[in-house]
């Protein structure tokens, strides 16, 4: 038997419809496995990540750090841009004939906003010999646990 329904037409004998095609919007796998957001009461307090991170980034900038150490926390965009930031501070190292050196240097201040749930933009402060710097790290809760969506030195 089919599952044609019959129905009756006005102009006269009966016809079969065949019941229509259900159309589904095709599989998104990321939306099942992928990374999923997270909201702010299931995560952690981020001033120590914000503080660890930007100790790490800065000790990697001047090559005292590897940067596969923090590929855990940061979002591959992330990663890629502190890649090229590594290279070109190493080949600046090579130009002037320095050795790598661990820095020296203080964090100073955290300023933390959050501008929606699951997100928080803070600025940390670094002292150095030389230099005052302020380092922008965005954090995203991702899978219950905060990722680096961007961090600036600045």
């Amino acid at each position: 038997m089919s599952d044609a329904v019959p129905v009756s037409s006005p102009s006269g004998p009966l016809h079969e419809i065949l019941p229509s095609k259900v159309i589904r919007s095709r599989f998104q796998p990321d939306e099942f496995f992928g990374q999923q957001p997270a909201s702010r009461t299931e995560l952690p307090n981020p001033e120590p990540l914000l503080v660890n991170l930007t100790r790490c980034v800065i000790e990697i900038l001047s090559g005292a750090r590897e940067l596969e150490q923090i590929s855990r926390w940061v979002t591959d965009d992330v990663y890629r841009h502190l890649l090229k930031r590594v290279v070109l501070s190493a080949r600046a190292r090579d130009a002037r004939g320095r050795a790598v050196a661990r820095p020296t240097f203080t964090i100073g201040s955290t300023t933390i906003s959050e501008p929606r749930d699951g997100v928080v933009e803070a600025v940390v402060i670094v002292h150095g010999r030389a230099r005052t710097r302020a380092v922008a790290i965005r954090l995203e809760g991702l899978d219950n646990r905060w990722r680096a969506a961007a961090i600036n030195v600045l």
